[in-house]
């Protein structure tokens, strides 16, 4: 498999949607427009939405759309952008932070924008700062502040953000679900992605030119993600009984919930900030969410590592590691058998969820946290819900916000990550 290129001269770095990067001269050799946002589109028309997705820190998300993209803010709920196009919708949107840089895959059907190119995207300036084609349709892209990951079905490339110069280049088992995760703090660079054998999850700890392959699960591996430092890795298998919980550095598998009995497809995972909280969608109709028994030292995850040294020290040192996660009393009910363990079967020894939240079966969703014990969620019927649960006792979350953002009259597809 092989990838083109085309650049314009100069990557500028990116600044919040709404403001100027100043000096910007350079023209694109790969130009590109979208011009300014086209009329004629509104909500009573026949908008299909094609996916949702996250920025890197679950502050907001994107949506593509039959005929363009939608950036909203989750709190407070607000539409902040959109593009609409008549040559056709975008079937992935990748946002940088809240930056004004867009990573862009068009939908099958864009005249303009084909499945198998990737276009890096500057709506500040309108137009298009790179591009790479690929010869297969490209599954999912990831960015980071130094790095751009495009994912296809058994290959991941990954890109210096600077230059777009090709960095790595990773084989991985067929991945039709674009499965990868980058971490997101300053002093560590790890990427998450499937194995070449069934279950198995690859670590890149880029910063430490070390790779740690996990044996997580015995059937194929549907969603998984990182925390922001990329120390910690929750997976869940196409089963979708069983999510884990893993040390990235040593492999070391740390904790252990399970969803139900029953085999179900795993939306999404997400881990709270603080690493103290676990949510989970899937087709069930129910948002999962799970105490976690490990702790990171500090407010959150970022004040553990507050310097390069201090994260090299750590992770070249497993050891070391486990004075930054430590075991504590989990508040995830468990079986009134589970005395029994060892003689019944696992599932009445398993973690069962601390809350939960009930959402349609018939649509996919994807959950995160917000703030104050809040979970945002958001469907490919066009909903997005804030919800909150009890930090102590748990049980049924409470609904606090209900909003219908866009009026989808086709069928939702799976496309969320």
């Amino acid at each position: 498999m092989t990838s083109t290129v085309s650049t314009s001269r100069e990557i500028l770095p990116p600044g919040p949607f709404g403001s100027p990067n100043a000096g910007a001269s350079a023209s694109a050799s790969a130009s590109a427009s979208f011009g300014h946002p086209q009329t004629g589109f509104s909500d009573v028309d026949e908008i299909e939405l094609i996916s949702v997705s996250w920025n890197q820190d679950y502050g907001c998300f994107a949506a593509g759309t039959s005929c363009g993209f939608r950036i909203y803010n989750c709190e407070p709920f607000k539409e902040t952008f959109r593009r609409d196009l008549k040559s056709g919708g975008f079937r992935i949107v990748e946002m940088l932070f809240r930056c004004n840089i867009l990573a862009l895959v068009g939908a099958g059907d864009n005249s303009q924008y084909p499945p198998t190119k990737v276009i890096i995207w500057d709506d500040h300036q309108s137009r298009c700062i790179g591009e790479f084609a690929f010869r297969s349709d490209v599954r999912s892209v990831k960015l980071s502040r130094d790095r751009i990951v495009v994912v296809l079905e058994h290959k991941i490339y990954v890109y210096s953000f600077v230059d777009l110069k090709l960095l790595h280049q990773i084989e991985t088992l067929a991945n039709p679900r674009g499965l990868c995760c980058l971490s997101h703090h300053s002093s560590t660079s790890v990427l998450a992605c499937p194995g070449l054998q069934r279950g198995q999850v690859r670590i890149e700890h880029f910063g430490l030119n070390m790779i740690k392959l996990i044996n997580a699960h015995d059937s194929h591996i549907a969603c998984f993600t990182l925390t922001l430092d990329g120390l910690l890795l929750a997976t869940a298998s196409t089963r979708g009984t069983l999510i884990r919980i893993f040390n990235t550095v040593d492999g070391t598998r740390l904790q252990e919930v399970r969803r139900g009995v029953d085999r179900a497809e795993i939306y999404s995972i997400a881990l709270s900030p603080n690493v103290q909280w676990l949510a989970v969608a899937s087709d069930k109709g129910t948002v999962h969410i799970f105490s976690l028994r490990v702790r990171v030292v500090g407010e959150d995850s970022s004040s553990s590592l507050s310097t390069p040294s201090q994260s090299t020290e750590l992770l070249n040192h497993s050891s070391s590691f486990d004075t930054l996660i430590s075991p504590s009393t989990g508040a995830n009910p468990g079986s009134s058998l589970s005395f029994m363990r060892g003689v019944l079967p696992k599932y009445f020894s398993s973690e069962w969820s601390f809350a939960q939240f009930h959402i349609p079966e018939v649509t996919h969703f994807i959950a995160a946290f917000g703030s104050q014990n809040t979970v945002v969620i958001v469907g490919m019927d066009g909903s997005f819900y804030r919800c909150s649960f009890d930090p102590v006792h748990g049980g049924e979350m409470l609904q606090q916000e209900y909003v219908r953002f866009l009026k989808t009259v086709s069928r939702p597809r799976r496309s969320c990550n």
